[in-house]
């Protein structure tokens, strides 16, 4: 054999056997992902390194775009086992996972949740329409000729002397985040498709109609508050007149200092955001790499904690978080999916 490729050969074997040392090294699972789902994993994993001999899994919060980038740059011990997400996984991220080798994919939903734009306590509840949250946040919408116009309303009372007479502020995810599709999605399109003739244009000009039903206004009403959910509760308690975006969970744990404003007449409630009620409700999730198992220890082990009916079920100690959960034959298929180890299908 040539000496430049006798180098070359001995040079892959070590590269193999450092990529096998380090697989070995890594004994800790590593899950990344939404803001929402966070506060459940970390409960789930706290209760797993309690409860068996495997240690607690590292639990990241880096928005549901940001860990799926994270989840699909690779296989191997360098990237996640897991990644949380509040929203599905879009098929064009699917198809980047299978370009870098991440082929086999389960997926998993977890429950409901509902988001909630909420404010302080100290302030009035509010009662918000889908409409009544377009027009405060959308960047282009309809005048009174129905001509689109970049937004020009500065308080609430612009868009209806009901609501009250301050400055639009709402704090919420940034575009990487599950919640802010969500949000875009379920509250701006919604509010956007009670326009006729912007609901039309779903039919004739897809990516205008996308542009104008989901495109969020950029002049300081709303603001990027980055991924820290806590961060936006504890803001709003300092400032009265601010709302905040978030999931229902937050809500939940904080319902000392905030309230939920009424979405269409709906209150964000458990009961109201489980049967669908309420308008702003999404599903959970979260997606584990199968190359992974077997590799890294307790990783099947993790996902068959999640999804015991001891966590995940209507008595389970995720529903103390806030935690909406799925329907008994719902939660059953997931749970099989994860014991045999079913790959996503779109």
């Amino acid at each position: 054999m040539p000496r430049k490729t006798l180098v070359l050969a001995t040079l892959a074997a070590s590269m193999v056997a450092i990529s096998v040392g380090a697989a070995q090294a890594r004994d800790q699972i590593n899950i990344v992902g939404s803001s929402t789902v966070y506060p459940f994993a970390t409960v789930v994993a706290e209760q797993f390194g309690r409860s068996t001999d495997f240690k607690t899994p590292k639990v990241e919060s880096t928005g549901s775009g940001g860990g799926l980038k994270l989840f699909c740059a690779g296989v191997g011990v360098e990237h996640p086992d897991i990644t949380n997400a509040s929203r599905r996984i879009k098929a064009s991220e699917v198809e980047k996972c299978h370009a870098n080798g991440v082929s086999d994919i389960i997926e998993i939903k977890v429950g409901y949740d509902g988001i909630v734009v909420a404010n302080s306590k100290k302030s009035e509840q509010v009662k918000l329409s889908l409409r009544h949250l377009f027009l405060a946040l959308a960047k282009d919408v309809p005048d009174a000729d129905n001509n689109l116009v970049p937004n020009p309303h500065k308080k609430w009372s612009d868009i209806d002397p009901a609501l009250p007479d301050q400055a639009i502020e709402v704090l919420g995810p940034p575009p990487t985040s599950g919640t802010r599709d969500a949000f875009n999605e379920l509250a701006i399109e919604g509010g956007c498709k009670t326009f006729a003739h912007l609901a039309a244009l779903k039919n004739e000009d897809k990516s205008r109609y996308k542009a104008i039903c989901r495109g969020i206004r950029e002049d300081g009403a709303y603001v990027d508050a980055g991924e820290n959910d806590n961060l936006i509760v504890s803001k709003l308690e300092a400032n009265p007149n601010a709302f905040g975006v978030f999931g229902f969970s937050f809500l939940d744990q904080n319902a000392d200092k905030i309230q939920g404003s009424l979405i269409n007449d709906q209150e964000p409630t458990f009961d109201n955001i489980a049967d669908r009620a309420y308008p702003l409700s999404r599903p959970l999730f979260f997606y584990v790499k199968k190359a992974h198992v077997g590799a890294i220890p307790g990783l099947q082990d993790y996902v068959a904690e999640f999804t015991s009916e001891s966590a995940w079920g209507p008595e389970g100690y995720l529903t103390d978080r806030g935690l909406i959960p799925m329907p008994d034959e719902e939660r059953k298929l997931f749970r099989t999916n994860g014991e045999s180890l079913t790959n996503l299908s779109m």
